[in-house]
């Protein structure tokens, strides 16, 4: 790692179709080989579904989805005299939401519907009323926060 310095944040333009710089964030995550203009579609094929099923505008219904996946704390490893714990950490607003993005795209990849529109789609609709995988691994990382309670006095 280098100790120069620390690298200079990219300003990120927000989405054309919805001006959010999260839309924005959550394509780039979510193109492969560059190609954004067919992430885009994808996004925007699954967001039209999700305000369909949700019964809200798309901005409303995609920001109660994230506060659904966003986690509130998360566990890192701490060496303390030879033995290794799971430390619960408070999770900044920008790593929650990056987390959140990042699971979402991970757990629409991994479902079995036949396009990444529909995977996507379904991801999200699920994420919105609280289920999917996105949602349950947000819930284990919780869960292994609180039975690690015992250690946050280890935090510094």
């Amino acid at each position: 790692m280098s100790r120069r310095r620390q690298a200079k944040k990219r300003k990120i333009e927000p989405d054309s179709k919805y001006n959010s710089v999260l839309v924005a964030k959550f394509i780039n995550r979510m193109m492969q080989d560059g190609k954004k203009s067919v992430s885009e579609k994808i996004f925007h094929h699954a967001v039209e579904k999700l305000e369909k099923d949700a019964k809200k505008p798309a901005i409303e219904a995609l920001s109660e989805v994230f506060e659904n996946v966003k986690p509130k704390v998360e566990v890192r490893s701490r060496r303390v005299g030879g033995s290794t714990y799971q430390i619960p950490f408070d999770v900044s607003e920008k790593r929650a939401t990056a987390l959140a993005i990042r699971w979402l795209v991970e757990y629409s990849r991994d479902r079995h519907e036949k396009t990444m529109q529909e995977r996507l789609a379904n991801e999200l609709i699920e994420a919105f009323n609280n289920k999917g995988g996105a949602v349950k691994k947000r819930d284990d990382i919780h869960k292994m926060a609180k039975a690690n309670r015992a250690f946050a006095h280890y935090r510094w």
